[in-house]
């Protein structure tokens, strides 16, 4: 699904719930055009056959239909569980929205909206979810379930998260992973949405998103960013004020007398971000505040088959 058309239908609507419902419901009637082709025929049903598991459950109408296999699942089944932990720090709040602007044009809105899109997802598939929320506390913490009442419990959790603070909230990453590590105790999927803005060491940052892998739990790093201002540094050169959202510090200065510096360091972070990730075998993603929520969906698909 394009942006345009997903633009036209997030619009339309103003529940969380309905927005979440909204683009899964596009993206799966989307698939066909995917390489999940056959798998939205009846999504909330089925899953993926693997090899060595028993034949008995085969759907062969199914398979006579997409030429994959799947077995049949049932209601008490959970294959997955799934943690989501949300940056709620101040910089995640940024940026400042206009009143027409869609909630989910900045970081802290569109971490949300990807949550319930992805927690809608997971219902569908009878998979359990908690819910993790932290900035200079560890704000809130539910553990994976997958009743109709801790779905809209967190759902209700995230839309608090949409009003403005009125206080400074720094980031303490480090810290709040490890703790959120130490309750994970069976073998889970965790999914980080964060902003990346820190100043903590680096080596000490990924050792604690080394530490949620422990018990072989799956883990997918989605680095949210403002990409028009964040990485292209997209500013007219008008004299601007540039504040520290998390420690207030204001720095005066001309846009353009620091671009090509700063677009070289961040890109530079970026290309070390990706490569730790991938040498701890953490899943990075950057994905840009306001785009369509397929790369999101998609990540999540891919990376749950390799679950397994």
């Amino acid at each position: 699904m394009n942006i345009e058309s997903q633009n036209q239908i997030i619009s339309g609507f103003k529940h969380l719930e309905l927005l979440a419902n909204q683009v899964v419901e596009g993206f799966i009637s989307g698939m066909h055009k995917s390489p999940f082709h056959g798998f939205s025929a009846e999504f909330a049903e089925h899953k993926v056959y693997n090899s060595g598991e028993s034949t008995k459950h085969i759907d062969w109408k199914l398979f006579a239909k997409t030429d994959r296999l799947y077995t049949k699942r049932y209601e008490e089944e959970t294959n997955l569980r799934c943690h989501l932990i949300v940056d709620n720090s101040s910089s995640m709040h940024y940026p400042k929205l206009k009143n027409e602007q869609p909630f989910y044009e900045n970081k802290i809105g569109f971490s949300v909206l990807a949550s319930a899109v992805l927690m809608n997802l997971l219902k569908k598939q009878r998979d359990a979810v908690g819910l993790s929320v932290y900035s200079d506390s560890y704000e809130y913490y539910a553990p994976e379930k997958g009743s109709d009442r801790h779905h809209r419990m967190l759902l209700s959790k995230l839309e608090e998260l949409l009003t403005v603070q009125k206080q400074a909230k720094p980031t303490d990453t480090i810290t709040f992973l490890h703790q959120i590590a130490e309750k994970m105790h069976r073998r889970s999927m965790i999914i980080l949405f964060t902003d990346m803005f820190q100043n903590e060491n680096q080596e000490a940052l990924f050792n604690a998103l080394q530490h949620l892998k422990h018990n072989k739990h799956k883990v997918v790093l989605f680095h949210v960013i403002d990409e028009k201002t964040e990485l292209n540094f997209d500013f007219d050169n008008a004299p601007r004020k540039f504040i520290d959202l998390e420690s207030g510090e204001i720095i005066p200065l001309f846009a353009d007398t620091i671009k090509l510096e700063y677009e070289k360091k961040v890109t530079s972070y970026f290309k070390d971000l990706a490569m730790t990730c991938a040498q701890n075998r953490i899943k990075y993603v950057p994905v840009n505040v306001g785009a369509d929520f397929e790369k999101i969906l998609t990540t999540y698909l891919v990376e749950k088959q390799l679950f397994g």
